[in-house]
């Protein structure tokens, strides 16, 4: 071709690319026509158009199109090596510098049958420590584990009872008339839809009401025995909360922790657990801080000493008591002490008993129900004791924190156990099951007044056992706001958050004389009145009492000492004051659980327990 013929533009160049272009991607051999055809393009010069930035969707489809023949050909190459590697045996590999390992020896031609996908055996989750454990946790599994006997331990109730002769049966066995005990008191048990009630009579008048649910391990623990863990110490407050398995956490404080002294010396970076081997004896300035007795997650074997309350939670202490019917175990400790109520020729007898019948390792408190008990009846009570807090020692030893291992009998048997006596008349029970269980404590605790235990049979007797003795009545009465007295004033108690408020008013009370003596013959009848009401109501905490103000100190003086006389029929503690300038007697009464109202009411949705509707009309304004 000559160099200088003229150019025929672009489209003859395009024509002759295309043409080329799908030639290459049939796949066919270029001919010597085409040959010759590029050589003479190759000679000829060309005027190219410039390059567009823009490309069309025909070259995006070329693009494509060459895109996919090119994975075509890397895939038939690569399945030719693999069939070439198939036909031709394996080379050895040789060893090279970094290798780890030995060279891989050729492994056998495996047969189609095993060249199939095995499927693998689930993989298994290892827990931190347990490395090296499976063959042996695979052996312990196919083995039934023995489970762990988390059941409480249970007051021993059934026992040998001891014998008597005549003469010491006739002596304890209380005043008769007619053939008829005779006595101040007189105590009912009532069970109705699974509650028990028991009434304390003095003569026809309520003194005393007790209400227990069944089952309840939430509330009514009052003398259980729990393996606690410690949840937090909080030095500010010289307390720490336990779990002891209930909603809240229970509240330990300082002066409630008995300790040894040879545990905690030196010891402040890791204290030891409290062992109750020294009594309470008060909060000491030099002593050791709660922080140095007790950690965060320690273990610790403790007693419920008041129930929860409220919002509050139970109280708890580290000195374990077993109480039993005339004598009381302090276990691990050196208490010795018989009970100041009796008279100073019996206190003597008990103490040579008690020096005979006491554990080397443990504390005996002697109660008053061992008045004129025999020493073998102390021995073998000891040694019921000795028996329950061996078997709550090892269910310790056993059980992980925050267990129940101790837990008290029903409320008729511990009314029984701390009240039964040969002042009361009897005890009428009117459900069978309850009946057969106290009976069969008193034939074998005191024989000589468990002919005082009687049944009331609801289908031969003509009315229910409270209607009988008019106790529903006077429980009604005893859960109003309003008390009468009988010369015509009156009570008012009121329960808020921190304390109890009592007003006392003269009512319809008009007088004869003078208004010095009708106040104070009113306060007198409101002194005897407010003893009595503490008392079947269960009100404890602080009170504060507003009597009518007397201008004579006289007055004032006699109406405190009949208050603490009238007081000291109650076995519960108290602590009075003096009359104030404003008329007003401050004290204390040790609250053990919920009071009489709590148990038997709940707290009105409406009000929340404020007894106020508030108007909406007037809030929406």
């Amino acid at each position: 071709m000559d160099h200088n013929e003229p150019d025929n533009g672009s489209t003859e160049l395009k024509d002759m690319n295309t043409k080329r272009r799908r030639r290459i991607l049939g796949g066919e051999a270029p001919t010597e026509e085409n040959d010759d055809s590029k050589h003479e393009q190759d000679l000829k010069p060309t005027k190219t158009e410039p390059r567009s930035r823009t490309r069309t969707l025909a070259n995006q489809s070329t693009l494509e199109s060459k895109s996919k023949t090119g994975r075509q050909k890397r895939k038939r190459g690569r399945s030719e090596k693999n069939t070439t590697a198939k036909e031709s045996p394996p080379a050895t590999r040789k060893p090279r510098i970094g290798d780890t390992q030995k060279p891989s020896k050729p492994r056998p031609e495996r047969s189609p049958a095993d060249k199939a996908p095995a499927t693998k055996p689930p993989r298994k989750r290892r827990r931190g420590g347990t490395k090296g454990k499976e063959k042996s946790d695979a052996a312990a599994s196919s083995q039934p584990k023995p489970k762990r006997s988390t059941k409480p331990v249970e007051a021993i109730i059934a026992d040998t009872p001891i014998d008597l002769d005549e003469r010491q049966l006739e002596r304890r066995r209380g005043k008769e008339r007619k053939g008829r005990p005779i006595g101040r008191y007189q105590m009912l048990a009532h069970v109705h839809e699974g509650i028990t009630h028991i009434a304390v009579l003095e003569g026809r008048t309520l003194i005393e009401h007790y209400v227990s649910r069944p089952a309840n391990d939430v509330s009514e623990i009052h003398g259980n025995i729990y393996l606690g863990r410690v949840q937090n110490v909080l030095p500010g407050m010289e307390a720490a909360f336990v779990d002891i398995g209930t909603p809240k956490n229970a509240v330990l404080y300082r002066g409630d922790v008995t300790y040894d002294a040879d545990d905690i010396e030196g010891t402040n970076d890791q204290p030891a657990a409290p062992k109750a081997k020294k009594p309470r004896a008060g909060r000491r300035k030099d002593g050791p801080r709660i922080e140095d007795l007790l950690t965060a997650r320690q273990t610790i074997l403790c007693q419920v000493t008041k129930n929860p309350i409220a919002h509050k939670g139970a109280r708890l202490s580290t000195e374990i008591s077993l109480p039993g019917r005339f004598v009381v175990l302090v276990p691990n400790s050196d208490t010795y002490g018989i009970s100041k109520r009796l008279g100073d020729r019996e206190r003597r007898r008990l103490r040579n008993i008690l020096d005979k019948v006491k554990p080397a390792q443990h504390g005996v408190i002697v109660r008053t129900a061992a008045e004129d008990v025999t020493a073998e009846e102390i021995e073998s009570d000891v040694r019921r004791l000795l028996d329950q807090w061996e078997q709550i020692h090892n269910l310790a030893d056993k059980a992980k924190a925050a267990t129940l291992l101790f837990r008290e009998p029903e409320l008729a048997v511990r009314v029984v156990r701390e009240e039964f006596n040969r002042d009361y008349r009897g005890v009428i029970i009117d459900n069978d099951a309850l009946y057969q269980q106290v009976k069969g404590y008193m034939d074998t605790i005191t024989p000589a007044l468990a002919d005082r235990i009687e049944f009331h049979d609801t289908t031969k007797e003509p009315l229910p056992l409270f209607e009988q003795y008019h106790v529903s009545e006077q429980l009604r009465k005893a859960v109003d706001r309003k008390v009468w007295l009988p010369s015509g004033g009156s009570l008012v108690i009121d329960h808020t958050e921190a304390l109890t408020v009592i007003d006392v008013n003269t009512g319809k009370n008009v007088g004869k004389s003078n208004l010095e003596e009708t106040v104070f013959r009113n306060n007198l009848e409101a002194a005897e009145e407010i003893a009595k009401q503490l008392r079947l109501r269960d009100i404890g905490g602080i009170i504060v009492i507003d009597f009518i103000d007397m201008e004579i100190k006289k007055n004032r003086d006699e109406v405190v000492q009949v208050f603490e006389q009238a007081l000291a029929r109650d076995k519960t503690r108290t602590q009075v004051s003096a009359i104030s300038d404003l008329g007003l007697v401050e004290m204390t009464r040790r609250r053990i659980g919920e009071g009489l109202l709590e148990s038997l009411s709940s707290t009105c949705e409406h009000c929340e327990g404020r007894g106020l509707e508030l108007q909406e009309a007037v809030l929406k304004v």
